[in-house]
């Protein structure tokens, strides 16, 4: 009997991804729900690198056992992998300035720090000293021994130091960018029926000279950089030691995963990517991977919703009419099945019957499967 050819599930799951991709590339659908898809993506891509690669990484070590489980070998694997993560990252290039040029049309713009009016930089200078500069701590990485870890999550300006007249010599230098302390989209004051934005990492661009005057250079290049740790839970075989405390353990040492993808704008100075990459211990398997100014899109599914028209926004979800001004969800659904379909209908019917069954004294047990909650859920609630 000839044996049935399977898809791998990690490439299988790469097209599941691009289905997502499909979705921002629809021009029936809303602007704002076309950001928030290419959020989407990037979101699921990150973790897709933390677990997936990551293990296929780990299998490689393991040889021909690793064929036995896989049906191919991990190594082959991870290459058919960066082969189409690259292509669907040359889509989500195309995609994100086709956004672009519809925002510009509903003028809505996206502006760097080499675009700002006098107004506007005025504004930018004065939140970034009041409400930017006491998060900002610039790591001068020559002058470290051992190399900061970088955390996953997080986004970093490589910066490189330089002086005109070349009296000192250039200095390379790591900016965090405190996209989890402060929002990553600012509004700035623009003209009528218009809608300028700036991302908190091009404010911090725009404010190096602020930053390193005291160091005396008076040229500043940044770009944006983001290293991929592998995720995994690594749970000691230790008998004597307490599920809880193993667990403790196995997420403080995640922090300090192995690199699975070091991602950076290709437009980066040569030698600062050289030396960033000999000083993190890099390789070509770790992924490296050349892309554009913006990075950790995940945030722009928080894209400012009051710069949109309400054409550019999702319609509201709505109570299914069964269940609209029903005294009891409970009721109604044991007299008659209720099929809810999300996002289009609101979610609040399922919380209200969760509510009603924790306070019904006939209620024995609530089971569910909860798979990323919310940080404030109200279902845990």
């Amino acid at each position: 009997m000839q044996k049935r050819k399977t898809i791998v599930r990690d490439i299988s799951w790469l097209s599941f991804n691009n289905r997502v991709l499909q979705e921002a590339a629809d021009e029936t659908v809303p602007l704002r729900e076309r950001i928030r898809f290419l959020g989407i993506f990037s979101n699921n891509l990150d973790e897709f690198f933390r677990v997936r690669v990551a293990t296929l990484r780990k299998m490689t070590e393991l040889g021909n056992k690793a064929k036995m489980h896989l049906e191919s070998q991990p190594q082959a694997i991870l290459e058919q992998i960066q082969e189409i993560v690259y292509q669907q990252q040359v889509e989500f290039e195309r995609i994100w300035k086709e956004i672009q040029k519809e925002l510009g049309k509903q003028n809505i713009l996206l502006l760097n720090e080499k675009k700002l009016s006098s107004a506007q930089q005025k504004f930018v200078l004065d939140y970034f000293n009041e409400e930017v500069r006491s998060f900002i701590i610039p790591l001068m990485i020559e002058s470290i021994q051992n190399f900061p870890v970088l955390n996953d999550k997080s986004i970093y300006l490589a910066c490189k130091l330089s002086k005109k007249d070349k009296t000192i010599p250039q200095r390379f230098a790591l900016v965090s960018v405190p996209t989890r302390s402060l929002p990553r989209f600012l509004i700035l004051p623009s003209k009528p029926e218009e809608h300028n934005i700036i991302l908190l990492e091009d404010i911090i661009r725009f404010c190096l000279p602020v930053i390193f005057s005291s160091l005396g250079y008076d040229q500043f290049s940044a770009h944006i950089i983001k290293l991929t740790r592998d995720a995994e839970i690594d749970i000691d075989n230790d008998i004597s030691t307490p599920l809880i405390q193993k667990i403790e353990k196995g997420l403080k040492n995640r922090k300090k995963g192995k690199p699975v993808r070091f991602v950076f704008d290709k437009e980066i100075d040569i030698s600062l990517l050289t030396y960033l990459v000999k000083r993190l211990g890099l390789s070509l398997k770790e992924n490296l991977v050349p892309g554009g100014r913006i990075h950790n899109f995940k945030d722009f599914m928080n894209f400012p919703d009051s710069v949109f028209s309400q054409k550019g926004l999702r319609k509201k979800p709505f109570t299914h009419p069964l269940l609209k001004n029903a005294g009891s969800v409970t009721a109604v659904v044991f007299n008659k099945d209720v099929l809810l379909n999300f996002p289009y209908h609101s979610f609040d019917s399922v919380i209200d019957l969760l509510r009603e069954a924790a306070i019904d004294p006939n209620v024995v047990s609530i089971k569910i499967t909860c798979y990323r909650l919310a940080s404030r859920s109200k279902i845990v609630n």
